[in-house]
């Protein structure tokens, strides 16, 4: 679901643009549809860029807080590697306590 109107006739457009784009790749298109399409496709992207700077302002910051939220999140200590030997001696407590409760 879009968050505004602008995001879906952002989309809208982009769509629109990979149609062109396969027109302009299109060996078999004539000169003058590779003209029109050539035309459609710079007022197109001059019609998206001013769409996403207007909307582009808000979503840009909550994407860095977004990311800098998830890097306060990551611990800085690396975790304890498995296997080593502390790993059996841990094991060896647990079972000697519950030996001793019983």
């Amino acid at each position: 679901m879009p968050i505004s109107q602008n995001a879906s006739s952002a989309a809208a457009i982009q769509r629109k643009l990979r149609a062109i784009a396969a027109v302009l790749l299109d060996p078999a298109a004539t000169e003058n549809e590779r003209a029109n399409a050539e035309a459609l496709k710079v007022r197109l992207e001059k019609r998206l860029g001013l769409e996403v700077t207007a909307q582009g302002a808000w979503t840009d910051i909550l994407f860095r807080l977004g990311r800098g939220v998830r890097q306060i999140k990551q611990s800085t200590a690396p975790p304890s590697p498995k296997g080593d030997w502390t790993d059996g001696a841990f094991r060896l407590g647990r079972m000697f306590r519950k030996g001793f409760k019983r």
